[in-house]
C-alpha cells in the first residue's frame, strides 16, 4: 500500500476560547476540507488547560495534499483567529496506523514527540511497533495508535488514544517506561510528550499494521 500523507495544524492560543474552536473546527473546517479532492479525513486535539489545538487533515497521496496548502493555510488562518493564537502547519508521512474502535466521547490522546538523525527515523518508528504496539489492544479502553513522520529532520510523533482520562491514566506508567528507558536506549531522544482531548476523530487514514 502506498503511504499516506497529513498535514498537522498547530495552534497555541487562549484556553478560554478551545470550546469556541472546537466547534468552528466541527461546523466550518471539516465540511471544507472534506471537499477538497483527495482529503480522506480530519482529527482534532485540544487542550483546555493550555489552549493548544492541533487540526491534522489525511491526504490520499502527496500530490493531493500539496494541492490543498492554499486552501487548508486559509482555514487554519480562520481557526486560529477563533483560538487567539497563530498556526504552524507542518506536512508528514503516516508511518503506521492501528485503530480498534473509533475514539468516541470524551476521548482523550497522549501524544509524543521523538527525534532521531534522518537516516534513522525509521528506527523511532520500529520503537513504537515493537514497544508499543503489540500492548495497546490489551489495555483497557484503548482507541488508536498513529505513527507520522518528517523524515529530512529526523521527526517522528507518536499519539496513542482511549476511550476516557481514567484510561490514559491507567496507561501512564508504560508511556513514562517508553520515555524514559526504551527510546533512549536505542539513541532516541523524546522532544516532549502533551496529553489532550480529542473532540474530533475521522482520520481515516488506513490501517498499517
Amino acid at each position: 500500500m502506498p503511504p499516506r500523507y497529513a498535514r498537522s495544524t498547530t495552534i497555541h492560543g487562549d484556553p478560554r476560547s478551545v470550546a469556541t474552536a472546537t466547534a468552528f473546527v466541527r461546523d466550518e473546517v471539516v465540511p471544507e476540507v472534506a471537499a477538497m479532492a483527495g482529503c480522506t479525513g480530519l482529527s482534532l486535539l485540544a487542550d483546555s488547560d493550555s489552549g493548544t489545538c492541533i487540526v491534522t487533515t489525511s491526504w490520499l497521496d502527496e500530490a493531493a495534499m500539496h494541492a490543498s496548502q492554499e486552501g487548508v493555510a486559509a482555514s487554519a488562518a480562520r481557526t486560529a483567529e477563533v483560538l487567539g493564537g497563530r498556526p504552524e502547519l507542518q506536512e508528514w508521512e503516516v508511518a503506521a496506523m492501528h485503530r480498534v474502535p473509533e475514539a468516541g466521547h470524551g476521548a482523550r490522546s497522549r501524544v509524543t514527540w521523538l527525534r532521531t538523525g534522518p537516516d534513522a527515523v525509521d528506527r523511532a518508528v520500529d520503537a513504537v511497533r515493537l514497544s508499543l504496539m503489540p500492548k495497546l489492544d490489551d489495555l483497557p479502553g484503548f482507541c488508536s495508535v498513529s505513527v507520522m513522520v518528517r523524515r529530512a529532520e529526523g521527526l517522528t510523533v507518536a499519539a496513542v488514544s482511549y476511550d476516557s482520562s481514567a484510561d490514559l491514566e491507567q496507561a501512564r506508567e508504560g508511556a513514562r517506561e517508553f520515555r524514559e528507558a526504551f527510546a533512549p536506549a536505542l539513541g532516541i531522544e523524546v522532544l516532549d510528550s502533551a496529553e489532550f482531548d480529542v473532540p474530533i476523530a475521522h482520520l481515516r487514514v488506513p490501517e498499517t499494521t
